[in-house]
């Protein structure tokens, strides 16, 4: 994976979704930016960044992933790649359905997943360094850099749906203590079901992870 690595820029997701939707880019690519000044947070909120947090997006090919992992879960397969990797490391880092990055109770981080035509854009911002009042900070020692790097060698193992979803299923129980955002309303995950697909059933309703 060829990384493209910049001081700052207003977002990675926002340059590379712009980049392949016009033609310009083509994947395997990625670009890491050392500060974001606008970066993209959940519902498509500001995330404040902080010199030395981790800021990049990739874009891959939909065929590049293992044949088994639902298209609407990319964000979770992704998301657990990265888990995975810094859990080996120590961190008790684990991942809020559908997408957001918890040490604790305390956000410190998030994955979005853009899908163009058969090109999947995925952007992965963390806390390494600094983090606002509201949110909080990984738990271990570990530059940006490193963490790219290591997630891609990660990546690479191709990993197949059918583990990420043993891992993450394994942390969802920590989901059920909060609440999630769906058309607008605030909805407790304390009686939701989580599907082999990564979706769950809430209210009778089944809710992808679309972001």
């Amino acid at each position: 994976m060829q990384v493209e690595f910049v001081e700052q820029m207003p977002s990675t997701q926002e340059f590379l979704v712009d980049a392949v939707r016009e033609g310009r880019i083509t994947p395997p690519f990625a670009i890491a930016a050392n500060r974001q000044s606008a970066g993209i947070g959940s519902r498509g909120n500001d995330w404040e960044g902080v010199s030395g947090n981790l800021a990049f997006s990739f874009c891959v090919a939909q065929s590049d992933l293992p044949a088994d992992v639902p298209p609407q879960s990319a964000s979770i397969y992704f998301a657990m790649i990265m888990q995975e990797l810094l859990a080996s490391l120590g961190s008790q880092l684990w991942l809020k359905w559908p997408n957001d990055f918890y040490v604790d109770e305390r956000k410190i981080g998030g994955t979005m997943t853009n899908k163009i035509k058969n090109t999947l854009v995925c952007g992965i911002g963390m806390n390494l360094l600094g983090a606002p009042e509201y949110a909080g900070i990984l738990d271990i020692k570990i530059s940006a850099k490193d963490a790219i790097e290591g997630f891609f060698a990660l990546y690479e193992n191709k990993i197949s749906w059918k583990q990420i979803f043993r891992n993450f299923s394994l942390q969802f129980q920590k989901s059920q203590k909060f609440s999630v955002h769906l058309g607008g309303e605030k909805i407790s995950l304390a009686q939701a079901k989580l599907c082999e697909d990564g979706s769950i059933i809430i209210n009778e309703e089944r809710v992808y992870a679309l972001r």
